[in-house]
Protein backbone atom coordinates (compact mmCIF):
# COMPACT_ATOMS: atom_id res chain seq x y z
CA UNK A 1 0.00 0.00 0.00
CA UNK A 2 1.31 3.44 -0.93
CA UNK A 3 2.14 5.69 2.01
CA UNK A 4 3.38 9.26 2.19
CA UNK A 5 6.29 9.21 4.63
CA UNK A 6 8.65 12.13 5.20
CA UNK A 7 11.93 10.85 6.61
CA UNK A 8 14.70 12.87 8.21
CA UNK A 9 18.01 11.47 7.08
CA UNK A 10 19.90 12.20 10.27
CA UNK A 11 19.15 11.79 13.94
CA UNK A 12 16.64 8.95 13.53
CA UNK A 13 17.04 5.30 14.45
CA UNK A 14 17.35 2.88 11.62
CA UNK A 15 13.61 2.25 11.54
CA UNK A 16 13.03 1.03 8.03
CA UNK A 17 15.94 -1.27 7.35
CA UNK A 18 15.41 -4.97 6.99
CA UNK A 19 17.43 -7.56 8.88
CA UNK A 20 20.05 -9.56 7.04
CA UNK A 21 18.81 -11.68 4.16
CA UNK A 22 19.04 -14.83 6.27
CA UNK A 23 16.56 -13.33 8.74
CA UNK A 24 14.69 -11.27 6.18
CA UNK A 25 11.26 -9.92 7.00
CA UNK A 26 8.56 -10.24 4.37
CA UNK A 27 8.48 -6.52 3.53
CA UNK A 28 10.78 -4.23 1.57
CA UNK A 29 10.40 -0.45 1.86
CA UNK A 30 11.00 1.18 -1.52
CA UNK A 31 11.22 4.96 -1.93
CA UNK A 32 10.15 7.10 -4.86
CA UNK A 33 9.42 10.74 -5.62
CA UNK A 34 6.16 12.16 -4.33
CA UNK A 35 3.22 12.46 -6.72
CA UNK A 36 1.38 9.74 -8.58
CA UNK A 37 1.90 9.67 -12.32
CA UNK A 38 1.63 6.96 -15.00
CA UNK A 39 5.34 6.14 -14.98
CA UNK A 40 5.38 5.67 -11.21
CA UNK A 41 2.17 3.65 -11.26
CA UNK A 42 3.57 1.38 -13.99
CA UNK A 43 6.84 0.88 -12.11
CA UNK A 44 5.03 0.24 -8.84
CA UNK A 45 2.74 -2.40 -10.35
CA UNK A 46 5.62 -4.18 -12.11
CA UNK A 47 7.85 -4.18 -9.04
CA UNK A 48 5.03 -5.18 -6.68
CA UNK A 49 4.19 -8.17 -8.87
CA UNK A 50 7.84 -9.18 -9.21
CA UNK A 51 8.37 -9.19 -5.45
CA UNK A 52 5.05 -10.95 -4.90
CA UNK A 53 6.41 -13.83 -6.96
CA UNK A 54 9.33 -13.92 -4.53
CA UNK A 55 6.94 -13.88 -1.56
CA UNK A 56 8.04 -10.39 -0.54
CA UNK A 57 5.64 -7.53 0.20
CA UNK A 58 6.55 -4.07 -1.06
CA UNK A 59 5.72 -0.85 0.77
CA UNK A 60 6.13 2.23 -1.45
CA UNK A 61 7.27 5.34 0.44
CA UNK A 62 6.85 8.71 -1.28
CA UNK A 63 9.52 11.24 -0.36
CA UNK A 64 10.10 14.83 -1.49
CA UNK A 65 12.86 15.76 -3.90
CA UNK A 66 16.24 14.10 -3.75
CA UNK A 67 15.41 12.64 -0.35
CA UNK A 68 14.07 9.55 -2.10
CA UNK A 69 17.49 8.70 -3.53
CA UNK A 70 19.32 9.71 -0.37
CA UNK A 71 17.02 7.51 1.69
CA UNK A 72 17.62 4.47 -0.51
CA UNK A 73 21.36 5.12 -0.70
CA UNK A 74 21.74 5.53 3.06
CA UNK A 75 19.69 2.42 3.83
CA UNK A 76 16.76 4.17 5.50
CA UNK A 77 14.70 2.56 2.76
CA UNK A 78 15.64 -0.61 0.93
CA UNK A 79 15.71 0.65 -2.64
CA UNK A 80 14.56 3.16 -5.23
CA UNK A 81 11.50 2.35 -7.34
CA UNK A 82 12.92 3.43 -10.70
CA UNK A 83 15.67 5.62 -12.10
CA UNK A 84 17.81 5.80 -15.21
CA UNK A 85 20.95 3.72 -15.53
CA UNK A 86 24.12 5.19 -14.08
CA UNK A 87 22.93 6.80 -10.85
CA UNK A 88 25.06 4.30 -8.95
CA UNK A 89 28.07 6.40 -9.94
CA UNK A 90 26.84 9.08 -7.52
CA UNK A 91 24.82 6.93 -5.13
CA UNK A 92 27.35 4.21 -4.51
CA UNK A 93 25.23 2.07 -2.20
CA UNK A 94 22.60 1.47 -4.89
CA UNK A 95 22.71 -1.54 -7.22
CA UNK A 96 20.69 -1.65 -10.44
CA UNK A 97 18.40 -4.56 -11.27
CA UNK A 98 19.30 -4.99 -14.98
CA UNK A 99 15.82 -5.39 -16.50
CA UNK A 100 14.16 -2.23 -17.90
CA UNK A 101 10.71 -1.43 -16.54
CA UNK A 102 9.74 0.96 -19.34
CA UNK A 103 11.11 3.60 -21.67
CA UNK A 104 11.06 7.08 -20.18
CA UNK A 105 10.47 9.94 -22.63
CA UNK A 106 11.50 13.44 -21.62
CA UNK A 107 9.45 15.89 -23.67
CA UNK A 108 8.53 19.57 -23.87
CA UNK A 109 5.06 21.00 -23.27
CA UNK A 110 4.26 24.60 -24.13
CA UNK A 111 1.40 27.08 -24.11
CA UNK A 112 1.37 29.42 -27.08
CA UNK A 113 4.82 28.43 -28.33
CA UNK A 114 5.54 26.10 -31.21
CA UNK A 115 9.13 25.37 -32.14
CA UNK A 116 11.01 22.27 -33.25
CA UNK A 117 12.76 20.58 -30.35
CA UNK A 118 16.36 20.07 -31.39
CA UNK A 119 18.05 18.88 -28.25
CA UNK A 120 18.46 20.65 -24.92
CA UNK A 121 20.08 23.73 -26.45
CA UNK A 122 16.86 24.52 -28.32
CA UNK A 123 15.34 25.35 -24.90
CA UNK A 124 17.91 28.03 -24.03
CA UNK A 125 15.80 31.02 -25.19
CA UNK A 126 12.94 30.04 -22.90
CA UNK A 127 12.18 29.82 -19.18
CA UNK A 128 12.03 26.12 -18.42
CA UNK A 129 9.72 24.67 -15.78
CA UNK A 130 10.34 21.25 -14.26
CA UNK A 131 10.05 19.31 -11.03
CA UNK A 132 12.92 19.63 -8.59
CA UNK A 133 15.39 16.73 -8.34
CA UNK A 134 14.74 15.20 -11.76
CA UNK A 135 18.43 14.67 -12.33
CA UNK A 136 18.54 14.45 -16.11
CA UNK A 137 16.65 17.74 -16.47
CA UNK A 138 18.72 19.52 -13.83
CA UNK A 139 21.97 18.39 -15.45
CA UNK A 140 20.99 19.42 -18.98
CA UNK A 141 19.51 22.84 -18.15
CA UNK A 142 22.42 24.22 -16.12
CA UNK A 143 23.02 27.85 -17.05
CA UNK A 144 19.56 28.23 -18.60
CA UNK A 145 16.57 30.14 -17.26
CA UNK A 146 14.67 27.73 -15.05
CA UNK A 147 11.54 27.76 -12.88
CA UNK A 148 11.72 24.83 -10.48
CA UNK A 149 8.50 23.42 -9.01
CA UNK A 150 7.80 21.09 -6.12
CA UNK A 151 5.35 19.03 -8.17
CA UNK A 152 4.31 18.54 -11.79
CA UNK A 153 0.95 20.13 -10.98
CA UNK A 154 2.73 23.27 -9.81
CA UNK A 155 5.03 23.24 -12.84
CA UNK A 156 2.06 23.35 -15.21
CA UNK A 157 0.19 25.93 -13.13
CA UNK A 158 3.28 28.16 -13.16
CA UNK A 159 3.34 27.94 -16.96
CA UNK A 160 -0.35 28.85 -17.08
CA UNK A 161 0.50 31.93 -14.97
CA UNK A 162 3.31 32.92 -17.35
CA UNK A 163 6.14 32.18 -14.95
CA UNK A 164 7.65 29.69 -17.40
CA UNK A 165 7.44 29.22 -21.16
CA UNK A 166 7.70 25.44 -21.27
CA UNK A 167 7.43 22.45 -18.97
CA UNK A 168 9.89 19.59 -19.37
CA UNK A 169 8.76 16.26 -17.97
CA UNK A 170 7.99 12.64 -18.71
CA UNK A 171 5.52 12.39 -21.61
CA UNK A 172 2.97 10.16 -19.88
CA UNK A 173 3.10 12.19 -16.67
CA UNK A 174 2.57 15.43 -18.56
CA UNK A 175 -0.36 14.11 -20.56
CA UNK A 176 -2.02 12.74 -17.43
CA UNK A 177 -1.59 16.02 -15.55
CA UNK A 178 -3.02 18.07 -18.42
CA UNK A 179 -6.00 15.74 -18.49
CA UNK A 180 -6.43 15.86 -14.70
CA UNK A 181 -6.30 19.67 -14.54
CA UNK A 182 -8.24 20.14 -17.81
CA UNK A 183 -5.66 22.68 -18.95
CA UNK A 184 -6.48 24.42 -22.24
CA UNK A 185 -4.06 25.23 -25.04
CA UNK A 186 -1.14 23.02 -23.96
CA UNK A 187 0.85 21.53 -26.85
CA UNK A 188 3.21 18.57 -26.76
CA UNK A 189 6.22 19.54 -28.86
CA UNK A 190 8.28 17.05 -30.82
CA UNK A 191 10.51 15.21 -31.02
CA UNK A 192 11.31 14.01 -27.50
CA UNK A 193 14.40 15.49 -25.89
CA UNK A 194 15.60 12.03 -24.90
CA UNK A 195 14.27 8.49 -24.52
CA UNK A 196 15.90 6.02 -22.14
CA UNK A 197 15.01 2.91 -20.14
CA UNK A 198 14.52 3.07 -16.38
CA UNK A 199 15.44 0.41 -13.82
CA UNK A 200 14.71 -0.62 -10.25
CA UNK A 201 17.51 -0.15 -7.70
CA UNK A 202 18.21 -1.88 -4.39
CA UNK A 203 20.47 -0.84 -1.57
CA UNK A 204 23.58 -3.02 -1.66
CA UNK A 205 22.60 -4.71 1.61
CA UNK A 206 19.97 -6.54 -0.48
CA UNK A 207 22.25 -7.34 -3.42
CA UNK A 208 21.64 -11.04 -2.85
CA UNK A 209 18.05 -10.54 -4.03
CA UNK A 210 19.10 -9.23 -7.43
CA UNK A 211 19.67 -12.57 -9.25
CA UNK A 212 16.22 -13.88 -8.28
CA UNK A 213 14.55 -10.54 -8.98
CA UNK A 214 16.28 -10.31 -12.37
CA UNK A 215 15.06 -13.81 -13.23
CA UNK A 216 11.47 -12.95 -12.25
CA UNK A 217 11.47 -9.69 -14.23
CA UNK A 218 12.91 -11.43 -17.29
CA UNK A 219 10.15 -14.03 -17.01
CA UNK A 220 7.53 -11.28 -16.72
CA UNK A 221 9.01 -9.65 -19.80
CA UNK A 222 8.90 -12.90 -21.77
CA UNK A 223 5.31 -13.50 -20.66
CA UNK A 224 4.49 -9.94 -21.80
CA UNK A 225 3.25 -9.21 -18.27
CA UNK A 226 5.31 -6.00 -18.18
CA UNK A 227 3.84 -4.86 -21.50
CA UNK A 228 0.32 -5.67 -20.30
CA UNK A 229 0.78 -3.63 -17.11
CA UNK A 230 2.00 -0.69 -19.16
CA UNK A 231 -0.99 -0.91 -21.50
CA UNK A 232 -3.52 -1.27 -18.69
CA UNK A 233 -2.24 1.76 -16.76
CA UNK A 234 -2.18 3.92 -19.88
CA UNK A 235 -5.70 2.85 -20.79
CA UNK A 236 -7.03 3.44 -17.29
CA UNK A 237 -5.59 6.97 -17.25
CA UNK A 238 -6.61 7.77 -20.83
CA UNK A 239 -3.05 8.42 -22.04
CA UNK A 240 -0.81 6.72 -24.59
Amino acid sequence: MRRRILLKLTGLPFLMALPSHAQQAATLHISTLMGSDPATIIAEKIITEAYRRLNIHVDINELPGERSLLSADSGLTDGELYRKAGIEAQYRNLVMVPVPLMNYEIVVFSRGLNFPVNGWESLRPYTIGFVKSIKIIEENTKGMKIEVATSLRNAFLKMMLGRSDVVVTNRLSGLAMIRELALPGIALLSPALVVFPVYHYLNKKHADLIPDLTSVLNKMQNEKAIRDIQKTVKSDLGVD
